[in-house]
């Protein structure tokens, strides 16, 4: 029921199967070699016991010669195979007089074999015997002899056994045991995660301006903490942007939408001269013009802010490219009886089209806050490794903290909103999108009774 109430993909749960593999390989590695070396231990006690008894008796068979001797012999071999049922004795020879262990013919055979230490089955035993053989020479009345001494391996065998299932029984156990204390070091190890899981739960709109605390944490969490509190303050700064940018749009369309609806209820209220129809339909298209080209400078906008770039490059001259732009600026520009004096040229990849609507903008821009009869200025030069068009025109200073926000979307100055024709504040935010989609930036100044927005485009 326990891991019923955990998810498979659950952290903990992941730590904990690798502590149990871990766990697995250590018992399996020491458990081996253990077994190992208690086995090769195991195989030397039989051998080393049975060269030890063969060593006692080895002086006695090699010193009585005769039937009267040989008598103690028989006696002593019997009372060592009464003490310890495990050894057993035989005795080969030519003389039966000489022989002991009854041998059968399956222990003569195996007799004349090689001498040393050999294994013998017998039908008494599931286990096989670890028997000594060795040579007596001729001596006296006694014929040359193959004495073996034998010894029963089924308590090394047993002992063997034991072992191995007590290694395997301890193995499980600890392997089990691991991945308890596993799972059990990794809920906690982890706890600190889920402690930043209910304070990130907390965090929604339009409560972004909260952060994950940082402090007593462990160095891993903490660093994805502070990653998520960065996160967090891009999102707080688009989410504020958003609401900002929402508001802007309902004012800059309800202005226009209202005056449509006005005028239009207005002219319906009784009958009018077709003269003044054609005045009202005459500046209810006004209105819409001015509603399509917002509408388009959003969506171009929204184009530019997925992440549009500019693909029709052509290398052309900007100064050839503002004195076409001037041109088309003409009339806009002898209505404000202002000029327009531009200095220097530079060559960079450009798409005409996009380049020249940001100029318009920026002229236009310009235009609007240059009193008549001033002149503004165009100015294009390399800086830094790349190219600079500013537009500078003549006119009171503008607060610093205002500098960074004039390419914002409908930021203005005036916090009256007040509007002019044609200008629905979106004009400085185009060009820098446009900028962007080269590859490039823009900047503002407002210094020595100027003020200059221009744009930087690679070189």
């Amino acid at each position: 029921m326990f891991w019923k109430t955990v998810p498979a993909n659950s952290i903990a749960l992941r730590l904990s199967a690798l502590f149990t593999l871990v766990a697995l390989g250590v018992f399996l590695l020491i458990g081996s070699a253990l077994y190992k070396q208690v086995d090769r231990s195991l195989d030397l006690l039989p051998v080393a016991e049975l060269e030890a008894r063969f060593s006692v008796l080895e002086s006695s068979l090699t010193r009585y010669d005769t039937t009267e001797h040989w008598a103690k012999i028989t006696n002593k071999l019997n009372l060592l195979g009464e003490e310890d049922r495990r050894i057993r004795f035989w005795v080969v020879s030519g003389n039966s007089t000489f022989e002991y262990g009854h041998p059968d013919a399956g222990i003569r055979a195996f007799a004349q074999g090689a001498l040393g230490m050999r294994d013998l089955r017998l039908s008494d035993s599931p286990y096989p015997y670890k028997v000594l053989v060795s040579e007596l020479p001729a001596m006296g009345a006694r014929p040359p002899l193959r004495f073996l001494i034998a010894i029963n391996t089924e308590t090394f065998w047993e002992t063997q056994h034991t072992l191995l299932v007590a290694i395997i029984s301890l193995s499980v156990f600890g392997v089990f045991l691991a991945s308890l204390l596993g799972y059990w070091v990794a809920r906690v190890g982890l706890k600190p995660l889920g402690t930043l899981s209910a304070e990130a739960q907390k965090l929604a709109p339009p409560r972004l301006s909260g952060r994950l605390q940082l402090s007593d944490l462990p160095p891993e969490v903490a660093q994805f903490a502070s990653a998520f509190n960065s996160t967090l303050e891009r999102v707080d700064l688009a989410y504020t942007r958003l609401e900002a940018f929402n508001a802007d749009v309902a004012h800059e369309l309800r202005s226009p939408l209202t005056n449509l609806i006005g005028q239009t209820q207005v002219a319906l209220t009784r009958g009018r001269s077709a003269e003044h129809y054609f005045e009202v339909l005459q500046s209810n298209l006004e209105e819409l013009e001015r509603l399509r080209t917002i509408i388009n400078d959003m969506l171009f906008l929204a184009s530019a802010d997925q992440g549009s770039k500019a693909t029709a490059l052509t290398c052309s001259s900007l100064a050839e490219e503002v004195a076409a732009t001037l041109d088309y600026l003409d009339y806009i520009l002898e209505d404000a009886q202002v000029r327009v004096e531009v200095s220097g040229d530079a060559q960079a990849h450009i798409e005409k089209a996009q380049l020249r609507r940001a100029l318009i903008n920026l002229l236009n821009n310009a235009v609007q806050h240059t009193a008549a009869q001033q002149v503004i200025r165009v100015r294009i030069e390399q800086v830094d490794g790349q190219i600079s068009i500013a537009v500078s025109n003549p006119g009171p200073a503008i607060a610093e903290e205002h500098l960074p926000m004039l390419f914002e979307r409908f930021y203005r100055v005036d916090a009256a909103r007040t509007s002019g024709a044609g200008n629905h504040g979106l004009g400085l935010a185009i060009v820098k999108a446009i900028a962007l989609m080269h590859g490039g930036s823009v900047f503002v100044r407002s210094q020595a009774g100027a003020n200059t927005f221009g744009i930087l485009l690679p070189a």
